[in-house]
C-alpha cells in the first residue's frame, strides 16, 4: 500500500453529544470515527452512564462532557489502551443546565445556562476533576421576556493568547471577561454589552486574536467585535441570512467557527436550516455573507471544522443526522458529501 493510499484511508475519532433524557435521545456519549479524506462517519459505540452530554471537548486522551440537567454536573473520561473512553469521575457544577465547557490552565470551566454562572474545577493528574473551586454568577437581563428574564451563560472559552476567559451570556446581552488564578479563582475584568435583544450565544476568535465574531441567537445577527486585553468592543453587525430569506420559521443562530487561515467564518442557522458562509475581510475586522448553504438536515446546532479545514460537520438536532461537507479552501463554499444517522445530535467533538 502506498503512503498516499494509507493516508486516504486514515480514520479519526469523533464524539457525538446528545440528550439522553429526551424521547428518541441516545443512551450516552456517542462514539464514531470519520474517514479523514471523505468525512464519512462510522459508529463505533457509546459510553453509557453519561447523562445529557450536550457539549463535549477533548484534550489528547482525555474527554470532558457537560451533563445538562437541573443539578448540573461535568463528567471526565479517559481513553484507555483499547481506545475506549471510560468515566473517571463526575463533579457538581453548582449550577443548572451546564451547556458548554473549556479546559484552561489545568482547570475545566463550565457555563451553567439556567443559573447564569460559570464553575471552575481543577484537573487531577489522572484527568479526573477535583471539587469546584469557584462559581462566578452573572447578572443582567434583556427585553425578551421568555429568554432574557435573567442571566443565561451559554459559552465559556479562552482567548487565543490564553490570558483571559470569556463567558457569553444570552440572557444578559453581554460577554463577561475573567482572569483565572492558580488556585482556580475567577476575577472579573470587563463586560461587553451587546445591543438589547441580541441574545449572544457563542463567539469565535479570528486567528489574529484582534477580532471576535458573536452569534446572536435571538435576533439572527452576528456581531464583529475588536478585542484587546480581555475587552471586546462591538464594531459591526450583520444578518446571518440572505436578504429576502423567509422570516418563518424563526431563525436561531447557534455555533460560529473560523477557518484556521482566518479567511472564512461559518455559522449554523437553526430554523433556516443552513450554514452561513462569510468572507472575512479587512484583516478580520469585517464579515461579508457569501451564501447560506442548506445543511441537509433540520435545526443545525453545533458545527465543527476538522483540523485540516477541508471538512465541516453539522449536528442536526431535529432530523437525527450529522451531515458532512467538503470545504473549498479557495472560495470557502461548502458541498454536502454524506449524511450519518445519530440520535438527537447536538455536538460534534473532534
Amino acid at each position: 500500500m502506498t503512503e498516499g493510499v494509507a493516508e486516504a484511508r486514515a480514520e479519526a475519532r469523533v464524539y457525538l453529544g446528545t440528550y439522553t433524557t429526551w424521547p428518541g435521545g441516545g443512551p450516552g456519549l456517542g462514539l464514531a470515527v470519520y474517514d479523514a479524506a471523505t468525512g464519512r462517519l462510522r459508529s463505533t459505540g457509546v459510553v453509557k452512564g453519561v447523562p445529557n452530554p450536550s457539549f463535549v471537548i477533548t484534550a489528547g486522551r482525555r474527554v470532558y462532557a457537560v451533563n445538562e440537567q437541573s443539578k448540573g454536573t461535568v463528567t471526565a473520561l479517559a481513553v484507555g489502551a483499547d481506545g475506549v473512553p471510560k468515566v473517571v469521575n463526575t463533579q457538581s457544577t453548582g449550577g443548572a443546565d451546564p451547556c458548554h465547557l473549556v479546559l484552561h490552565r489545568g482547570h475545566v470551566l463550565a457555563a451553567n445556562y439556567s443559573s447564569g454562572s460559570v464553575s471552575v474545577h481543577p484537573v487531577r493528574p489522572d484527568g479526573g476533576l477535583g471539587p469546584r473551586t469557584d462559581l462566578a454568577r452573572h447578572e443582567g437581563s434583556g427585553p425578551d421576556p421568555d429568554r432574557q428574564e435573567g442571566p443565561h451563560a451559554h459559552q465559556v472559552l479562552a482567548d487565543p493568547a490564553g490570558e483571559f476567559l470569556l463567558a457569553v451570556d444570552l440572557g444578559a446581552d453581554a460577554v463577561f471577561s475573567y482572569r483565572l488564578d492558580d488556585e482556580g479563582k475567577l476575577t472579573r475584568v470587563a463586560a461587553a454589552r451587546l445591543h438589547p435583544g441580541a441574545g449572544p450565544r457563542h463567539l469565535a476568535f479570528h486567528p489574529s486574536g484582534r477580532f471576535a465574531y458573536i452569534a446572536n441567537e435571538l435576533d439572527s445577527t452576528v456581531v464583529v467585535a475588536s478585542y484587546a486585553g480581555g475587552v471586546l468592543t462591538p464594531v459591526g453587525k450583520l444578518d446571518t441570512l440572505p436578504a429576502g430569506a423567509p422570516t418563518k420559521p424563526r431563525n436561531y443562530p447557534a455555533e460560529v467557527v473560523v477557518s484556521a487561515d482566518g479567511r472564512f467564518a461559518y455559522l449554523s442557522n437553526r430554523g433556516h436550516d443552513s450554514v452561513a458562509v462569510f468572507a472575512v475581510e479587512q484583516g478580520g475586522g469585517s464579515l461579508r455573507l457569501l451564501e447560506a448553504t442548506p445543511v441537509g438536515g433540520e435545526f443545525p446546532r453545533h458545527i465543527a471544522l476538522d483540523p485540516t479545514g477541508r471538512l465541516l460537520f453539522a449536528a442536526n438536532q431535529n432530523s437525527n443526522t450529522v451531515t458532512t461537507f467538503g470545504v473549498d479552501r479557495v472560495t470557502g463554499r461548502l458541498k454536502l458529501t454524506s449524511t450519518f444517522p445519530s440520535p438527537i445530535p447536538v455536538c460534534v467533538a473532534l
